[in-house]
């Protein structure tokens, strides 16, 4: 069973930058796709963004287009989020998440939280104004 640990949240202010890890405990990470979701109290889980398996693809929410970046370093395992010009509106909890299926790309059901399966605890960002 696959275990994720996000890390690199924190209390940031409008215009910063943070970079969030998602660590996993084994290399069949790198056979599947990873998700990033958010999340705030009394809404549903949100999608942040998605890298395919081989990272050769990357997607986004339309509201996080062209401030946050998703990379993959293999060798370490780790899925990164990065997220630059960061707006109060992005305050959440952050998790990431594995595809239920391996080696999967170009598929518009990477936008969706039930196409997952193993997810993270999540780390809080909060962006103040």
């Amino acid at each position: 069973q696959e275990q994720l640990v996000e890390s690199g949240g924190g209390l940031v202010q409008a215009g910063d930058s943070l970079r969030l890890s998602c660590a996993a405990s084994g290399r069949t990470f790198n056979s599947y796709a990873v998700g990033w979701f958010r999340q705030t109290p009394g809404k549903e889980r949100e999608f942040v963004g998605a890298i395919t398996w081989n990272g050769g693809s990357t997607y986004y929410a339309d509201s996080v287009k062209g401030r946050f970046t998703i990379s993959r370093d293999r060798a370490k395992i780790t899925v990164y989020l990065q997220m630059n010009s960061l707006k109060p509106e992005d305050t959440a909890i952050y998790y990431c998440a594995t595809d239920r299926f391996p080696l999967r790309v170009g598929s518009p059901a990477l936008y969706s939280q039930y196409e997952y399966d193993y997810w993270g605890q999540g780390t809080q960002v909060t962006v103040s104004s």
